[in-house]
């Protein structure tokens, strides 16, 4: 089935006339290319998940999202080693994605007529963020460049946060640091900084995959950006992430006090519970409704599709 859905998407890729002139894919496009996702979409094709994901997906920690994807058969989502303008604040959100090439005059010459076409404003390295939405995290990949890398300032850096109240995350670089960080709410994940323009560079497409080192991502991906480093993870598998790592952390917070109420070996709790235990867990969770980050029906149905 997955190999039918990938053979239709390249059938409407080679398809679509002048298929190198476009700027970004398609919704249809889109749509094909992330199938496992069956919610609401954005007008532009990519998946919307639901923003009351994003503040509960804040307190996940890296290594859980990163462990749940893997058991899910995603190995490559994880990318770390960034300069982040703002360490001690997380971002969430959906993501657009850019790719950044160097540049070549031909081609350079199509994505440019295909945007005077589409009535695109200014240089390329602005037409990702005049397609940004609330909740959007502008992610590039402009292939490690630094000098002469620079995507953005820090005017660009406030158009990208008053149409999406986010961030941005570029393999690659921006100028004016400063600048940037007195932007209140704004964040970046940038490989670097450099005072110099953009040069010898062009866009290669908008919402099209792309590799932010050694991650995969695609257009509608949310993106869990922290000090230590981000996890991209597909549309179809947030809700997933969430209740998985809020549970653990339930699991984790009954057996620290029950270790340090001496009622339990670390044995016992390190691995499979017993019966017993499993019923304490569960009138533990009765008594201390606060400690639920889920609501409690979430919490049952998870519960009845997990073995423990």
């Amino acid at each position: 089935m997955k190999n039918h859905t990938l053979f239709l998407f390249l059938l409407t890729v080679l398809a679509t006339p002048l298929f190198s002139q476009q700027v970004t894919l398609s919704p249809e496009q889109i749509k094909a290319l992330t199938p496992s996702w069956t919610g609401e979409r954005s007008t532009d094709g990519r998946p919307k998940v639901p923003d009351k994901w994003f503040e509960r997906l804040k307190a996940v920690r890296l290594e859980e999202a990163w462990g749940i994807l893997r058991n899910n058969g995603y190995h490559n989502q994880f990318e770390g080693d960034w300069m982040v303008l703002n360490p001690d604040s997380a971002m969430v959100g959906r993501v657009v994605t850019a790719q950044y090439l160097p540049l070549r005059p031909d081609y350079d010459k199509i994505i440019k007529d295909k945007g005077k076409e589409e009535k695109r404003i200014g240089a390329t390295n602005s037409w990702t963020i005049d397609m940004l939405k609330e909740g959007d995290i502008y992610v590039a990949d402009s292939y490690g460049k630094i000098v002469d890398g620079t995507l953005i300032g820090d005017n660009l850096g406030n158009a990208i946060y008053a149409k999406s109240k986010r961030g941005v995350i570029f393999y690659g670089s921006v100028r004016d640091v400063e600048g940037l960080s007195e932007i209140k709410g704004f964040n970046a994940w940038i490989k670097g900084y450099d005072p110099s323009y953009i040069q010898q560079m062009m866009l290669g497409g908008i919402n099209v995959p792309i590799r932010i080192g050694r991650a995969t991502v695609l257009p509608g991906d949310v993106a869990l950006a922290k000090k230590g480093g981000i996890v991209f993870i597909p549309a179809h598998l947030v809700e997933d992430v969430v209740l998985n790592a809020e549970f653990i952390a339930l699991r984790d917070a009954f057996g620290h006090q029950r270790l340090r109420e001496g009622k339990y070996t670390p044995g016992q709790i390190d691995t499979q519970w017993t019966a017993d235990i499993k019923t304490d867990f569960l009138k533990w969770l009765d008594d201390n409704p606060s400690k639920l980050p889920m609501t409690r029906q979430e919490l049952d149905s998870f519960m009845k599709n997990r073995t423990w």
